[in-house]
Protein backbone atom coordinates (compact mmCIF):
# COMPACT_ATOMS: atom_id res chain seq x y z
CA UNK A 1 0.00 0.00 0.00
CA UNK A 2 1.51 3.59 -0.99
CA UNK A 3 1.87 5.79 2.00
CA UNK A 4 1.64 9.84 1.18
CA UNK A 5 2.40 12.03 3.81
CA UNK A 6 -0.37 14.40 4.55
CA UNK A 7 2.16 17.59 3.62
CA UNK A 8 2.93 16.47 0.18
CA UNK A 9 1.81 17.56 -3.00
CA UNK A 10 0.69 14.60 -5.55
CA UNK A 11 -0.91 15.86 -8.96
CA UNK A 12 -3.46 13.74 -9.15
CA UNK A 13 -2.70 13.36 -13.06
CA UNK A 14 0.59 11.30 -12.03
CA UNK A 15 0.64 7.78 -11.99
CA UNK A 16 1.91 6.31 -8.51
CA UNK A 17 2.93 2.50 -8.35
CA UNK A 18 2.29 0.16 -5.57
CA UNK A 19 3.98 0.05 -1.87
CA UNK A 20 5.50 3.11 -2.14
CA UNK A 21 6.06 5.84 0.84
CA UNK A 22 6.29 9.60 -0.29
CA UNK A 23 7.47 11.69 2.70
CA UNK A 24 7.10 15.14 4.27
CA UNK A 25 6.46 18.29 1.85
CA UNK A 26 7.52 16.10 -1.38
CA UNK A 27 6.00 17.15 -4.48
CA UNK A 28 4.86 15.01 -7.67
CA UNK A 29 3.96 16.78 -10.95
CA UNK A 30 1.56 15.85 -13.11
CA UNK A 31 3.54 13.97 -15.76
CA UNK A 32 5.74 11.41 -13.29
CA UNK A 33 5.24 8.04 -13.56
CA UNK A 34 6.37 6.26 -10.61
CA UNK A 35 6.86 2.57 -10.50
CA UNK A 36 6.51 -0.07 -7.99
CA UNK A 37 8.53 0.29 -4.08
CA UNK A 38 9.86 4.00 -4.55
CA UNK A 39 10.70 6.17 -1.45
CA UNK A 40 10.98 9.98 -1.61
CA UNK A 41 12.49 10.49 2.32
CA UNK A 42 11.40 14.16 2.16
CA UNK A 43 11.44 17.47 0.48
CA UNK A 44 11.74 15.62 -2.60
CA UNK A 45 10.49 17.61 -6.11
CA UNK A 46 10.12 15.48 -9.27
CA UNK A 47 9.07 17.10 -12.61
CA UNK A 48 8.69 16.81 -16.33
CA UNK A 49 7.89 13.86 -18.09
CA UNK A 50 10.37 11.81 -15.71
CA UNK A 51 9.50 7.93 -16.17
CA UNK A 52 10.67 6.28 -13.02
CA UNK A 53 11.63 2.22 -12.32
CA UNK A 54 11.15 0.12 -9.60
CA UNK A 55 12.96 0.64 -5.66
CA UNK A 56 14.78 4.02 -5.82
CA UNK A 57 15.38 5.70 -3.01
CA UNK A 58 15.49 9.93 -3.11
CA UNK A 59 16.48 11.54 -0.12
CA UNK A 60 15.50 15.02 1.41
CA UNK A 61 15.92 17.66 -1.50
CA UNK A 62 16.59 15.55 -4.34
CA UNK A 63 14.89 17.45 -7.46
CA UNK A 64 14.27 15.40 -10.45
CA UNK A 65 13.22 15.57 -13.66
CA UNK A 66 13.86 19.84 -13.64
CA UNK A 67 14.05 21.61 -16.83
CA UNK A 68 17.05 21.74 -18.87
CA UNK A 69 19.65 24.81 -17.93
CA UNK A 70 20.92 24.74 -21.11
CA UNK A 71 19.59 27.93 -22.77
CA UNK A 72 18.44 26.47 -26.06
CA UNK A 73 15.80 24.81 -24.23
CA UNK A 74 12.68 26.28 -25.40
CA UNK A 75 10.50 24.24 -22.90
CA UNK A 76 9.14 21.11 -24.90
CA UNK A 77 8.22 17.94 -23.20
CA UNK A 78 11.47 16.29 -23.10
CA UNK A 79 11.98 13.39 -20.93
CA UNK A 80 13.98 11.54 -18.01
CA UNK A 81 14.25 8.24 -17.69
CA UNK A 82 15.00 6.56 -14.51
CA UNK A 83 15.48 2.49 -14.22
CA UNK A 84 15.73 0.39 -11.27
CA UNK A 85 17.19 -0.24 -7.49
CA UNK A 86 19.26 3.07 -7.69
CA UNK A 87 19.89 5.86 -4.33
CA UNK A 88 19.85 9.53 -4.80
CA UNK A 89 21.65 10.90 -2.26
CA UNK A 90 20.32 14.45 -0.47
CA UNK A 91 20.45 17.50 -2.81
CA UNK A 92 21.29 15.40 -6.07
CA UNK A 93 19.70 16.95 -8.88
CA UNK A 94 18.78 15.67 -12.57
CA UNK A 95 17.38 17.58 -15.53
CA UNK A 96 15.50 16.00 -18.38
CA UNK A 97 16.89 16.35 -21.89
CA UNK A 98 16.89 19.65 -24.06
CA UNK A 99 15.60 17.89 -26.99
CA UNK A 100 12.65 15.51 -28.10
CA UNK A 101 15.23 12.94 -29.92
CA UNK A 102 17.32 12.02 -26.68
CA UNK A 103 15.88 12.08 -23.12
CA UNK A 104 18.11 11.99 -20.20
CA UNK A 105 18.31 8.59 -19.36
CA UNK A 106 19.89 7.05 -16.28
CA UNK A 107 20.23 2.90 -15.69
CA UNK A 108 20.06 0.38 -12.39
CA UNK A 109 21.48 0.00 -9.20
CA UNK A 110 23.49 3.09 -9.29
CA UNK A 111 24.46 5.62 -6.20
CA UNK A 112 24.23 9.54 -6.27
CA UNK A 113 26.13 11.03 -3.40
CA UNK A 114 25.15 14.17 -1.85
CA UNK A 115 24.81 17.28 -4.32
CA UNK A 116 25.66 15.53 -7.69
CA UNK A 117 24.17 16.71 -10.70
CA UNK A 118 23.28 15.47 -13.79
CA UNK A 119 22.36 17.72 -16.91
CA UNK A 120 20.66 17.15 -20.02
CA UNK A 121 21.06 14.30 -22.88
CA UNK A 122 23.74 12.33 -20.65
CA UNK A 123 23.07 8.84 -20.57
CA UNK A 124 24.40 6.91 -17.76
CA UNK A 125 24.34 3.14 -17.28
CA UNK A 126 24.25 0.40 -14.52
CA UNK A 127 26.10 -0.14 -11.44
CA UNK A 128 27.73 3.49 -10.93
CA UNK A 129 29.25 4.68 -8.07
CA UNK A 130 29.11 8.44 -8.14
CA UNK A 131 30.12 10.63 -5.50
CA UNK A 132 29.51 14.00 -3.80
CA UNK A 133 29.27 16.81 -5.97
CA UNK A 134 30.10 15.08 -9.34
CA UNK A 135 29.52 17.26 -12.07
CA UNK A 136 27.67 15.80 -15.51
CA UNK A 137 27.39 18.77 -18.09
CA UNK A 138 25.12 17.80 -21.47
CA UNK A 139 25.24 14.90 -23.34
CA UNK A 140 27.65 12.41 -21.56
CA UNK A 141 27.85 9.23 -21.86
CA UNK A 142 29.07 6.98 -19.30
CA UNK A 143 29.02 3.15 -19.73
CA UNK A 144 28.56 0.78 -17.12
CA UNK A 145 30.49 -0.09 -13.26
CA UNK A 146 32.14 3.12 -13.87
CA UNK A 147 33.21 4.85 -10.33
CA UNK A 148 33.66 8.56 -10.18
CA UNK A 149 35.24 10.12 -7.03
CA UNK A 150 34.19 13.70 -5.29
CA UNK A 151 34.30 17.10 -7.02
CA UNK A 152 34.51 15.72 -10.50
CA UNK A 153 33.95 17.91 -13.48
CA UNK A 154 33.11 16.20 -16.71
CA UNK A 155 33.07 18.15 -20.11
CA UNK A 156 29.98 17.92 -22.22
CA UNK A 157 29.83 14.97 -24.96
CA UNK A 158 32.35 12.87 -22.58
CA UNK A 159 32.50 9.41 -22.96
CA UNK A 160 33.48 7.05 -19.94
CA UNK A 161 34.28 2.99 -20.57
CA UNK A 162 33.29 0.52 -18.76
CA UNK A 163 34.88 -0.06 -15.49
CA UNK A 164 36.86 3.08 -15.78
CA UNK A 165 37.79 4.55 -12.17
CA UNK A 166 38.01 8.25 -11.73
CA UNK A 167 39.98 10.07 -8.72
CA UNK A 168 38.57 12.48 -7.18
CA UNK A 169 38.97 16.58 -7.99
CA UNK A 170 39.67 16.09 -11.27
CA UNK A 171 38.81 18.29 -14.54
CA UNK A 172 37.70 15.71 -17.73
CA UNK A 173 37.27 17.43 -21.28
CA UNK A 174 38.40 13.92 -23.67
CA UNK A 175 37.08 10.61 -23.43
CA UNK A 176 38.49 7.78 -21.05
CA UNK A 177 39.03 4.13 -22.12
CA UNK A 178 37.16 1.35 -20.40
CA UNK A 179 39.37 -0.42 -17.55
CA UNK A 180 41.54 2.77 -17.07
CA UNK A 181 42.22 4.63 -13.91
CA UNK A 182 43.54 8.32 -13.45
CA UNK A 183 42.91 11.51 -11.66
CA UNK A 184 43.58 14.99 -11.66
CA UNK A 185 43.21 18.51 -13.76
CA UNK A 186 43.92 17.97 -16.40
CA UNK A 187 42.62 14.32 -16.24
CA UNK A 188 45.86 12.23 -16.80
CA UNK A 189 45.14 8.14 -16.93
CA UNK A 190 47.74 5.90 -14.41
CA UNK A 191 47.42 2.58 -15.87
CA UNK A 192 44.95 0.27 -15.88
CA UNK A 193 41.90 -0.11 -12.99
CA UNK A 194 43.61 -3.43 -12.16
CA UNK A 195 42.54 -3.79 -8.92
CA UNK A 196 38.75 -3.09 -9.53
CA UNK A 197 38.70 -5.89 -12.37
CA UNK A 198 40.40 -8.18 -9.98
CA UNK A 199 37.49 -7.17 -6.98
CA UNK A 200 35.12 -7.84 -9.95
CA UNK A 201 36.28 -11.20 -11.01
CA UNK A 202 38.08 -10.25 -13.97
CA UNK A 203 40.63 -13.18 -14.57
CA UNK A 204 44.07 -12.49 -15.13
CA UNK A 205 44.19 -13.86 -18.41
CA UNK A 206 41.38 -10.83 -19.27
CA UNK A 207 43.26 -8.30 -17.23
CA UNK A 208 46.60 -9.26 -19.37
CA UNK A 209 44.66 -8.86 -22.89
CA UNK A 210 43.68 -5.60 -21.60
CA UNK A 211 46.95 -4.77 -20.56
CA UNK A 212 48.35 -6.03 -24.01
CA UNK A 213 46.28 -3.31 -25.90
CA UNK A 214 46.57 -0.91 -23.33
CA UNK A 215 50.26 -0.91 -23.78
CA UNK A 216 49.84 -0.07 -27.47
CA UNK A 217 47.93 2.94 -26.87
CA UNK A 218 50.04 3.80 -23.84
CA UNK A 219 53.09 2.45 -23.76
CA UNK A 220 54.52 2.76 -27.11
CA UNK A 221 55.94 5.28 -29.44
CA UNK A 222 52.40 4.78 -31.52
CA UNK A 223 49.89 7.33 -32.38
CA UNK A 224 46.13 6.38 -31.86
CA UNK A 225 45.80 5.61 -35.55
CA UNK A 226 48.93 3.33 -35.89
CA UNK A 227 48.07 1.86 -32.60
CA UNK A 228 44.67 0.61 -33.46
CA UNK A 229 45.72 -0.50 -36.50
CA UNK A 230 48.21 -3.21 -35.10
CA UNK A 231 45.90 -3.67 -32.13
CA UNK A 232 43.38 -5.09 -34.98
CA UNK A 233 45.95 -7.34 -36.20
CA UNK A 234 46.15 -9.18 -32.72
CA UNK A 235 44.83 -13.08 -33.52
CA UNK A 236 41.32 -13.58 -31.44
CA UNK A 237 40.86 -10.43 -29.83
CA UNK A 238 38.64 -11.19 -26.55
CA UNK A 239 35.48 -9.70 -25.38
CA UNK A 240 37.50 -7.07 -23.26
CA UNK A 241 40.16 -6.09 -26.09
CA UNK A 242 37.10 -5.65 -28.53
CA UNK A 243 34.93 -3.29 -26.05
CA UNK A 244 38.63 -1.41 -25.51
CA UNK A 245 39.00 -1.10 -29.28
CA UNK A 246 35.96 0.02 -29.72
CA UNK A 247 35.00 2.75 -27.52
CA UNK A 248 38.35 4.32 -29.08
CA UNK A 249 37.26 3.75 -32.34
CA UNK A 250 33.60 5.30 -31.54
CA UNK A 251 35.39 8.51 -29.68
CA UNK A 252 34.84 11.72 -30.71
CA UNK A 253 36.31 14.11 -28.41
CA UNK A 254 39.70 11.85 -28.78
CA UNK A 255 40.70 9.48 -25.74
CA UNK A 256 42.62 10.94 -22.44
CA UNK A 257 46.36 10.78 -22.86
Amino acid sequence: MTKIHPTAIVDPKAVIGKNCVIGPFCIIHENVKLGDDNELVSSVIIDGHTTIGNSNKFFHSAVIGTDSQDLKYKGEPTQLIIGNNNTFREFCTINKSATMDEPTQIGDNSLFMAYSHVAHNCILGNNLIIANAVNFAGHIHVQDNVIIGGMVAIHQFVKIGTYAFIGGKSGIKKDIPPYTRGEGSPYKLMGLNSVGLQRRGFSKESIKSIKDVYKLFYRSELNTSQAMEKALQIPNLTKEQKIFLDFIDDSDRGITK
